[in-house]
């Protein structure tokens, strides 16, 4: 579907009207959305609306099978309107990529349909307040009870908690085996006795996005819910990790396109000594500095996402090292972009500083950008 790493003319189509999206059904709510801490369900509803809302499932199982680069795409173009809504695509493909890499025909035809139709959302659940980076330390426990399972423990910082129909968690099964090896990947569902939600986190940003705790309180799992064999779940999340950076990749460059556009937009406008301060040889620095990191970080991701589509053996590094430098070039972008609106950027009558805000979580979530450092430099020496 791409030429090397490069967007097709059907890719660039795909762009085009997801901007056409965005701008028209989810950039006009994304201030109310951040004010008032809600649900995007505008967002919602217009990407059920136009097949966006979980573009990446294969069409023998209703979807659109859109590739790894056309899913970014569509991730960036959200996050350029509003990053919350951003999170709609990319936690869908987080939370059923496990399925989708490790999963049985079986289960891939009793939920992908749904989630295809925009009828379900699929979250993941790996994180816990001990084991965030450490993810082989979680604490949460499946015990076999017959051909089911009973699930007991906590997940946390969970992206669409509450909202979504389905998550899949990692869970320990064999408490006396080998580090990382214990531990098996189930798909929960929001309706299964026992399994309820802690309140809602208050954030800096992505407030649109609800983060809650997942509570499985004797959960009991039908034996088919299993993603895998028993012992393979860590080693399912770690490889599904590999292809979602890219998608927080996608998202980063969303955030800084919309930023930069933005700044751009005002000190073209905004006169200082007689003239437009884009004149000021001082603002074009910044914003070639702006431009040049932005376009880097974009180039990165989209190869990144080629190697994802072709499994590429050097995924792991090249996810890593797009999430890394996108995040941190949002950062910066979104940070100058504040700067170079001076005052009118430190307040929510302009978008920037709710992108700055918006931007931080890059860096954090999915693996935070020191663990990426780690993952690229052990490739480099391995």
């Amino acid at each position: 579907m791409f030429d090397l790493y490069q967007p097709s003319e059907e890719h660039e189509e795909i762009r085009a009207a997801v901007r056409n999206v965005v701008e028209k059904k989810i950039t006009p709510f994304a201030a109310e959305v951040d004010a008032d801490s809600r649900y995007p369900q505008e967002a919602h509803d217009a990407l059920v609306e136009t097949d966006f809302f979980a573009a990446h499932i294969p069409e023998e199982h209703g979807g659109m099978g859109a590739d790894a680069l056309a899913v970014a795409i569509i991730i960036e173009e959200v996050a350029r309107g509003c990053a919350s809504s951003s999170l709609i695509p990319a936690v869908n493909k987080l939370g059923s990529m496990p399925v989708q890499l490790g999963g049985s025909e079986e289960i891939k035809a009793k939920y992908f349909p749904q989630v295809a139709r925009g009828e379900a959302g699929f979250s993941y659940g790996l994180s816990e307040r001990e084991a965030g980076s450490d993810t082989a330390s979680m604490k949460t426990r499946a015990v076999a009870d017959g051909d089911d399972w009973i699930l007991n423990g906590v997940k946390t910082w969970i992206t669409n908690a509450g909202v979504s129909e389905y998550y899949t968690v990692m869970a320990v099964t064999d408490p006396d085996g080998a580090r990382g090896r214990n531990i098996s990947a189930f798909v929960v569902e929001k309706s299964d006795e026992g399994f309820t939600f802690g309140e809602k986190e208050r954030k800096l940003g992505i407030k649109g996005s609800p983060t809650r705790e997942l509570l499985f309180d004797n959960v009991r799992l039908p034996g088919d819910r299993i993603i895998g064999d028993p012992g393979e779940g860590l080693k399912i999340a770690l490889r599904t990790l590999d292809h979602t950076r890219v998608t927080i990749a996608a998202q980063a460059v969303g955030i800084a396109q919309g930023a930069l556009d933005y700044a751009i937009g005002y000190v073209k406008e905004r006169q200082q000594f007689g003239k437009n301060i884009a004149e000021n040889q001082a603002i074009q620095f910044m914003l070639a500095d702006m431009g040049m990191k932005l376009e880097a970080a974009r180039q990165l991701t989209y190869t990144a996402a080629a190697k994802s589509q072709r499994f590429d053996d050097d995924l792991t590094y090249f996810g890593a090292a797009a999430k890394a430098f996108a995040s941190d070039a949002a950062m910066e972008i979104t940070t100058d972009a504040v700067q170079l609106l001076g005052g009118a950027g430190y307040v929510v009558d302009h978008p920037v500083e709710r992108m700055m805000r918006d931007a931080k979580i890059t860096q954090i979530y999915e693996g935070t950008n020191q663990i990426q450092r780690m993952v690229m430099g052990r490739k480099l020496i391995s």
